[in-house]
């Protein structure tokens, strides 16, 4: 028994090439042409039947049928066609002669062909090169490209990559041990041992490599290469480490990159939809709906128009995102995931403990003496208050000023300043007047922050919400309701009020009660918008904003299964504004709170410019709750480690404070 066949497109039964030539040629006689006949046999033949009727059509009519499709034809749909008539090696061989030929390189076209062909197919495409063009390929390469670059793409172009799967234990630790000596144990890097192990041994081998590689030097290989190597080269090192992992995944993140944002990277789309039309398009059509919680097919279908759609629909094969009898693998990898998570019960820690031998009395004299005199003795600071629990600080306070009949607030705020006194000043602060402070200065002013208002009051438990209310009370004079009331409006207003009662049932799932609230959804959710907005988003609300978590987590698996949706990309699809981002991080903070803050940190030091303030809150609120969790999920996500990226986007004070918290490098 061979693999599974994953592909899309299958050969045609009662297939009949002269039939079809002839239909083909009646499509493109007189004037004009019948697209949608065209379309519709040649996506509905597999690869080999289509060169049985291009074989059909020359007999029968002495003529090319590729060139006919060409001069009848024009733009994206011609280039998809064409591309579906050409057998795959040589398809292959034209777009990269395409990515090599006139002025510049199409680097990315190269990595993404040379980084997932198999070996047989990389001894097909060139072949196909040399028949096609009259030219060694090899050759080619070598002249349009240079470095290190080119020698990994002469290594994939040989096609020898190794193909047992029986692991030598002993070469998986040597060569754990020689990327690790190339790159992070050297000064510089050596490219070439990189190039030997990822361009030569076997995928199960290197899989093994890279689950080695993580647990000897705490890293993702992907990390590693990030930091050592550079342009091109290290996106197509990357490139084969994501095709090593999974080829179906990698397709999935390119045809995702390639529809993503204002316009649409066609010639990529059509690539790959002609290039794995049968050979795993349904395994990238289930990975690309579980990571992005949408389907390959809607995608398309949003994306482009006309008979190119259609086509490309038809190489799709199926829409992932259809509810009713058809029950995905990918929305069953979804509803399983919230399966296991019903019952999990993760650990919540904190990177910062209570001091061991803690002496109030010396810290506030520590304190007192690194603020006394000429200058400031910040790392004193530094250390001794990232280094204390809440509850120690509150006690240096009162020792502060039992001692030197001084505030303590007063005089830190006297001696630091900016970004460093938000910190410092931050983590003095017992947490409930912390968010209370925060949830005021989001009020203040000109214009509301919206962002920070969402960001606590729909992460925060019944038990630290009923804190901040009292201490908001005894800090403003004034309830955070009727504050609430006087600074939003609408459902927003309604959302925030309802989180901001802290009465969130605490119990556990109640699976009727579950299936019933999983029906709070729009009618026929892939085809049609809603109608009443207004009355879906009352109707969510009740759900999201008073039902506990782990009831919440059922819910989301029973909506999974009754809709092939997951309930975050509905709220993204129906909803807009403040509402969408009330209930997405309602929805976020269920799932997986630590992940929630680790995506908000990222975002804060992503691109040009820090918020600091941003930054500042989450590193100082969940400091002793659960920071060291939210690092766990930042480096599995980002490939990089929180302290990294806090060393790369600060700098100062304000940086060695932050590292302080963040409590070490993953």
């Amino acid at each position: 028994m061979g693999a599974k066949y994953r592909g899309s497109i299958h050969d045609f039964p009662g297939f009949d090439p002269n039939q079809d030539a002839e239909a083909l040629y009646t499509a493109m006689k007189g004037f004009g042409s019948d697209k949608e006949a065209i379309l519709d046999i040649i996506t509905s033949r597999s690869n080999r039947q289509r060169q049985e009727v291009c074989q059909s059509y020359k007999s029968l009519y002495g003529k090319d049928l590729i060139a006919d499709l060409k001069y009848e034809l024009t733009g994206k749909f011609e280039r998809l066609i064409v591309g579906l008539m050409r057998p795959p090696a040589y398809c292959d061989a034209k777009e990269i002669k395409d990515a090599i030929s006139g002025i510049g390189t199409d680097e990315k076209c190269l990595i993404e062909i040379l980084a997932s062909r198999t070996n047989e197919q990389m001894h097909q495409l060139v072949a196909a090169y040399k028949d096609a063009y009259e030219r060694d390929l090899e050759a080619d390469i070598i002249g349009d490209t240079s470095g290190h670059f080119q020698k990994m793409l002469v290594v994939l172009l040989q096609g020898t990559r190794e193909e047992d799967d029986v692991v030598s234990e002993d070469l998986v630790q040597q060569d754990v041990q020689d990327l690790y000596e190339a790159g992070e144990l050297k000064w510089g890097t050596d490219e070439a041992q990189f190039i030997y192990i990822l361009g030569n041994r076997s995928k199960q081998h290197l899989r093994l490599v890279f689950d080695e590689y993580l647990k000897t030097t705490g890293k993702p290989i992907e990390a590693s290469i990030r930091g050592e190597l550079s342009g091109d080269f290290e996106k197509l090192m990357l490139a084969v480490v994501k095709c090593i992992r999974s080829t179906p995944e990698y397709f999935a993140e390119r045809l995702f990159k390639a529809m993503k944002g204002l316009g649409t990277r066609d010639n990529t789309l059509i690539r790959i939809m002609v290039s794995r039309s049968e050979l795993d398009m349904l395994d990238i059509r289930e990975i690309f709906r579980t990571k992005y919680e949408k389907s390959l097919y809607s995608m398309i279908k949003n994306d482009t128009s006309g008979e190119y759609k259609k086509t490309l629909l038809k190489l799709c094969g199926g829409d992932d995102d259809a509810a009713g009898q058809f029950f995905p693998e990918a929305a069953q990898v979804a509803y399983q995931m919230w399966e296991l998570s019903a019952v999990a019960r993760v650990e919540l820690k904190g990177t910062v403990r209570p001091a061991n031998d803690f002496n109030p009395d010396a810290d506030a004299k520590a304190l007192r003496k690194a603020m006394k005199g000429l200058g400031t003795d910040e790392d004193t600071i530094i250390d001794i208050i990232t280094h204390r629990s809440n509850a120690q600080r509150q006690q240096i306070r009162q020792t502060f000023k039992s001692h030197f009949g001084r505030d303590l607030m007063t005089d830190l705020k006297s001696e630091i300043s900016g970004d460093l006194a938000r910190l410092i000043l931050g983590l003095m602060m017992p947490p409930a007047h912390y968010d209370a402070k925060q949830l005021k200065k989001a009020m203040e002013g000109a214009g509301t922050d919206e962002k920070t208002l969402i960001e606590i009051l729909a992460t925060r438990t019944n038990a630290e919400i009923r804190a901040i209310n009292e201490a908001y009370k005894e800090d403003y004079h004034k309830s955070l309701e009727d504050a609430l009331s006087s600074d939003t409006s609408g459902h927003f207003r309604r959302i925030l009020i309802s989180l901001a009662t802290g009465n969130r049932e605490e119990g556990g799932e109640n699976l009727d009660q579950a299936r019933e609230d999983a029906q709070v959804r729009p009618p026929e959710i892939a085809d049609t918008p809603s109608g009443d907005k207004t009355s879906l988003e009352t109707r969510f609300m009740t759900v999201l904003c008073t039902r506990s978590y782990p009831h919440l987590r059922r819910v989301f698996q029973e909506f999974i299964k009754m809709t092939n949706y997951d309930v975050e990309h509905t709220i993204k699809k129906e909803m807009s504004g403040d509402v969408r981002d009330a209930f997405v991080a309602i929805v976020q903070s269920v799932k997986n709170k630590p992940l929630f803050f680790a995506d908000k940190l990222y975002k804060s030091m992503k691109g040009a410019g820090t918020d600091e303030k941003t930054l500042t809150r989450i590193m100082v609120s969940r400091s002793e709750i659960d920071l060291l969790n939210i690092r766990r999920e930042f480096i599995e996500k980002y490939d990089k480690s929180l302290h990294q990226a806090i060393e790369g986007d600060t700098s100062g004070d304000f940086l060695k404070a932050l590292l302080a918290l963040c409590g070490g490098e993953d």
